[in-house]
């Protein structure tokens, strides 16, 4: 089984990945962490390398065709797989898409504290990266990332603590099973 994790900065994409990982004992392989690997292999930092794929379209590609291979790989050795990532669900026809939101508010406050920065800061942070993304998807794929009809579920991770929203997926996970 595919399935894909995605969501909005702050919303929680990665932690939920985790203890889902954890709980259903699948592995996870995030985006996001192929992101800083790829910084750290170029000596730059994150931010840094952020910028730099605004203006280098190949930063994208590459990391979409990694998560191609991932699922590939993963249907070809009828292996389970957790992918995480803003695209995920657009790049690897996941057998469940999750999208994971959550209020302005909270976002924000968890990548403050994450962060360790200034609330305006990470508000600021948040809609930059958002539009800067939006901007790149429709460019690089006609895809706009504000339609949701690609995910199976999309859950608000500002109603349930993280352990809450993983036991959700999970339980969409087992329904899924069930119904194949």
């Amino acid at each position: 089984m595919i399935i894909t994790i995605s969501g909005l900065p702050g919303s929680g994409t990665s932690t939920v990945s985790k203890i889902l990982s954890r709980r259903i004992g699948i592995e996870v392989v995030s985006a996001g962490d192929i992101f800083r690997k790829m910084a750290k292999e170029k000596g730059l930092t994150l931010e840094e390398f952020g910028e730099s794929a605004s203006d280098d379209e190949g930063i994208d590609r590459e990391l979409d065709r990694f998560q191609k291979k991932i699922a590939s790989d993963a249907r070809s050795e009828e292996k389970d797989v957790i992918i995480e990532g803003r695209l995920s669900a657009w790049m690897v026809e996941p057998d469940l898409a999750v999208f994971v939101t959550a209020p302005q508010d909270v976002r924000t406050a968890r990548v403050s504290h994450r962060e360790g920065i200034l609330l305006s800061d990470a508000a600021t942070g948040i809609l930059e990266r958002e539009l800067c993304e939006a901007a790149r998807y429709e460019e690089y794929y006609g895809i706009d990332i504000n339609d949701l009809g690609v995910y199976d579920l999309v859950i608000n991770s500002g109603n349930w603590d993280q352990h809450g929203v993983a036991r959700i997926v999970a339980a969409a996970v087992d329904a899924h099973q069930t119904h194949k």
